[in-house]
């Protein structure tokens, strides 16, 4: 995932250095050596992460923090404070300020770019959400407020070091209330009704491998929406790494100061809150006249001007954009030989599927009939050809249950896929896909065609 990552400080050296870890992993990195800078920066340009020292002259890292957050246009964007290990009054003046996350100088690049990664995914979800806002209140319809309150947030700790649970449960009192705690993974099913938005593992558990346990969690229904996070003491950074590559969100090391283990904690809920809001907004919270009524799905009225904003945002912030068109193979056949129920119900189970498929932040959108739009947001066309390629797969797999019928149906579908080019139109980008689609469709279906 691409990031536009500013590096503030005012220290050329120290600019250098982050600058060429980020620009190793092909990040676009801006820096500036003020924050006076920093903010003219800021409005100039799409920045997703800003990494900001605290000591510099004139403006300090916590004033110019405090810029950044009380500006409408800016204060959605994730600030890391980069700050001394001793300096625990820094990292309290930080959070006070606004500050996200915490990054220790000397800065490590396991720390680093799990970091930034974390945020990306958050800035991501919070950039479409916002896109989302203003579409919708262009259609007139409901608003999703993004909120900063935890207290309804619950948290599971699996430790089996009481004194530990203990401590980290009155670390975070100040956040919520309801935090519960198991020292054996067995124990998971007597939660009952207690689903965790948060789970913290200890590496220090003797029971079980923490990383096992992390794939565990993310089998089950109930966590896969779930943050997980590692404590782990320094020994067991190869084990956090290999977390990360697993889909461990993040991790915190023991001894953690409580600020530094508060903002990484409100970081991550913060993530799945503005996560489960975009659900919410896809599933239930939207006015029915932007819905397909028999798919559940985004109808093309919302697709229209949806893709318009998603367009204008490429065109400014550089970041990909594809756009897939999938289109049922021999759909007419359903209809004429099991009727228009049966029809119905395989467009409902082909939904069901492309949800579970792909990201909260792409758009699926019926866009006639049988034929489905999806937008992907900062996606490599290379990257798009593999989903594709996946959710073609996928759909060949499924069996149709078909009403009153014993034997399943089996269905293909055709695809095209193409990535949005600055110097087009909406209409032409969606053109283009058409296009592809139709290629598809002429030359054997059941394929991926790129145009």
């Amino acid at each position: 995932m691409t990031a536009t990552v500013l590096v503030v400080d005012d220290l050329e050296p120290n600019v250098k250095l982050l600058e060429a870890k980020l620009l190793s992993e092909y990040y676009t990195v801006l820096s500036a050596n003020s924050g006076a800078k920093a903010l003219e920066l800021l409005r100039q340009n799409s920045v997703d992460i800003v990494l900001l020292d605290v000591m510099m002259p004139e403006m300090d890292g916590f004033e110019t923090c405090k810029y950044i957050k009380s500006n409408p246009e800016t204060t959605h964007i994730p600030v890391v404070m980069v700050t001394a290990l001793s300096e625990i009054e820094d990292r309290v003046k930080g959070l006070e300020s606004g500050a996200d996350e915490f990054l220790t100088k000397p800065i490590n690049d396991t720390a680093l770019f799990a970091r930034v990664k974390s945020l990306t995914r958050m800035k991501t979800v919070i950039d479409e959400l916002k896109l989302r806002n203003k579409t919708n209140e262009e259609l007139g319809g409901q608003v999703v407020d993004l909120k900063d309150n935890f207290t309804d947030s619950k948290i599971l700790l699996l430790d089996d070091d009481m004194i530990q649970v203990k401590n980290i449960k009155a670390s975070l009192s100040d956040l919520t209330q309801q935090v519960q705690s198991l020292s054996n993974p067995e124990e998971i099913d007597s939660l009952g009704s207690f689903i965790p938005d948060l789970v913290i593992i200890s590496c220090q558990m003797d029971v079980e491998d923490p990383l096992r346990i992390g794939v565990m969690l993310r089998s089950k229904p109930v966590f896969k929406n779930s943050v997980i996070m590692l404590l782990a003491e320094e020994e067991n950074i190869p084990m956090v790494i290999k977390g990360m590559e697993l889909g461990i969100n993040d991790y915190f090391i023991y001894p953690v100061d409580k600020s530094e283990l508060k903002a990484r904690v409100k970081t991550q809920l913060r993530r799945k809150q503005y996560q489960d809001d975009l659900r919410s907004e896809l599933e239930e919270s939207f006015d029915l006249s932007t819905k397909d009524g028999l798919t559940g799905v985004f109808n093309r009225r919302y697709f229209d001007i949806h893709i318009k904003q998603m367009t204008e945002k490429a065109k400014t912030s550089g970041q990909k954009l594809c756009l897939m068109m999938l289109d049922m193979d021999h759909f007419k056949d359903v209809n004429d030989t099991y009727g228009h129920p049966a029809g119905d119900a395989v467009l409902k189970t082909l939904t069901t599927s492309l949800k579970s498929s792909f990201r909260v932040t792409d758009l699926i959108a019926r866009y006639g009939g049988e034929e489905f739009m999806v937008l992907l947001g900062n996606i490599t066309l290379e990257q798009g050809i593999a989903i594709a390629e996946k959710t073609r797969a996928n759909i060949e797999a499924i069996d149709f249950i078909i009403p009153d019928y014993s034997q399943p149906l089996k269905k293909t579908t055709s695809i095209g896929i193409v990535e949005f080019q600055p110097s087009e139109s909406a209409q032409d980008f969606i053109n283009r896909v058409d296009k592809a689609l139709y290629e598809a469709k002429e030359t054997g279906r059941n394929k991926v065609v790129v145009g």
